[in-house]
């Protein structure tokens, strides 16, 4: 029932995972499989686009009656930005983030996760920090049911596994926990699955830039790279262990996709002198765990403790070592050739190429801004955007309004979506409390050298 679902679980072990610097990808491979993510369909259909141009009735006023007396394109363009969808960049008039067929069906691809934008600018690749998964369903379900339009794998699942409770986020870990337990190793349907342990939480989805240079995935490293692992997002029921075989050169071709991306550059100016001495403090005190950058760099791919990092560690108890070792004993994992880490004892530290776009930070997305991250003292209890396009230039992140509790008149659950508590299950945004130990000089100048990476 949670079937689709598992394409976030791909969007998450893929950009937090990869191979350590990778030779270039064949050019022809990488541009097939950008055409394989945004015109093939891999999953069964989530709604039509006649559901998605009248969903706006199910919209809360004043928005609703905005939304009335707008034109099909500024409706079109109100629903993008409630939602997090972002038009494609060869082809404004579809989403990047679903494969939109002759027919007008619209099914979920990898940029609904890996698909984002930056100060107004879209960015394949680029997390997508303002995709409203959980609302968009729930909208497009209530319209189904209003025009007895059959519901969808999606729209049951939403029913009893939440698919994010923040805006940006998604349980992405626990559809692969659910879906994983419906097969065998070979990817067969079991006849009677177990009922599998689940931890629901939200996890942020890292850029695919950082594919490149890593040879493990998931943000804890626990499972080996290959094209293979990036086919898990496939397991729904009509999906057997045959057409798995089939599509994998299609998924090499992605593989070659993501290897190719890079990291988008810093697009206003920065103070060269300043971040040359940011350079010189974070090459100090930061580069051991997250690499050095420019010619000659490198990167570790170091997991620290989560003694030693003290961010939020459901996620690293949310797997047990039995799901890990299930999945390094399936043909994603080809039977256990590849490296599998059952007892991961914390998170990989990641790459920071490009990592002015990737806000918010830390692997729940819980730090809006760069600046929060360099200053752990004072990071918000509860932030709130400012608008999906908002970018804040002084502290490098998102724009956000911060409060110190969620306002205290009852929210629907659409508006609460749009709010980051820091206080809830898996949210916290404690630890990587390093920074502390720097002068505010340093970190300030460590802040402008980040801009350049």
């Amino acid at each position: 029932m949670l079937a689709r679902l598992f394409l976030f679980d791909f969007c998450l072990s893929v950009a937090v995972s990869a191979g350590a610097m990778e030779p270039a990808a064949d050019p022809a491979a990488a541009a097939r499989g950008y055409r394989n993510l945004v015109d093939k369909a891999y999953l069964p259909p989530d709604f039509h686009q006649q559901t998605f141009d009248e969903v706006w009735q199910k919209w809360p006023e004043p928005l609703r009656s905005q939304a009335e007396k707008a034109s099909p394109d500024e409706r079109r363009k109100i629903a993008f930005d409630r939602y997090g969808l972002t038009p494609r960049p060869d082809d404004p008039t579809k989403p990047l983030q679903y494969v939109v067929d002759a027919q007008g069906n619209w099914t979920m691809n990898c940029f609904a996760c890996h698909g984002g934008q930056v100060n107004g600018q879209v960015i394949p690749g680029l997390p997508n920090n303002a995709y409203a998964l959980q609302t968009l369903t729930d909208e497009t379900r209530s319209l189904k049911l209003d025009r007895g339009t059959q519901l969808t794998r999606m729209d049951v699942g939403s029913l009893f596994v939440p698919l994010g409770s923040t805006n940006g986020t998604t349980n992405a870990v626990m559809f692969g926990v659910a879906l994983m337990a419906f097969r065998d190793a070979d990817l067969n349907v079991l006849a009677t699955p177990p009922t599998p342990k689940m931890t629901h939480h939200d996890m942020d989805a890292p850029p695919w830039w950082h594919f490149k240079k890593k040879q493990q995935l998931y943000i804890d490293g626990f499972a080996g790279k290959g094209h293979r692992g990036l086919m898990q997002f496939t397991l729904v029921k009509q999906n057997g262990p045959e057409k798995f075989r089939e599509r994998e050169d299609e998924f090499r071709d992605i593989y070659a996709y993501l290897t190719s991306i890079e990291a988008p550059k810093y697009p206003f100016p920065i103070d060269e002198k300043l971040a040359s001495e940011g350079k010189a403090v974070f090459n100090r005190t930061c580069a051991d765990c997250h690499g050095t950058y420019g010619k000659g760099g490198s990167y570790p791919e170091m997991r620290i403790s989560i003694d030693e990092i003290g961010t939020d560690r459901v996620r690293l108890d949310a797997l047990s070592p039995q799901q890990r070792d299930a999945y390094g004993k399936s043909w994603f994992a080809d039977y256990g050739a590849k490296k599998n880490v059952n007892e991961p004892d914390g998170y990989v530290a990641p790459p920071l190429d490009g990592v002015w776009a990737s806000a918010p930070y830390l692997h729940n997305g819980s730090v809006p801004t760069l600046w929060h991250v360099l200053n752990p003292e004072q990071r918000p209890k509860v932030w709130h955007r400012t608008s999906t396009e908002g970018y804040d230039q002084q502290r490098v992140g998102i724009e956000v309004e911060e409060l110190k509790e969620l306002p205290r008149r009852l929210l629907p659950d659409w508006e609460r979506r749009t709010y980051f508590d820091t206080t809830a299950f898996g949210k916290s945004v404690a630890g990587h409390d390093f920074p502390s130990a720097l002068l505010m000089s340093e970190r300030k100048a460590v802040l402008e050298y980040l801009k350049t990476l």
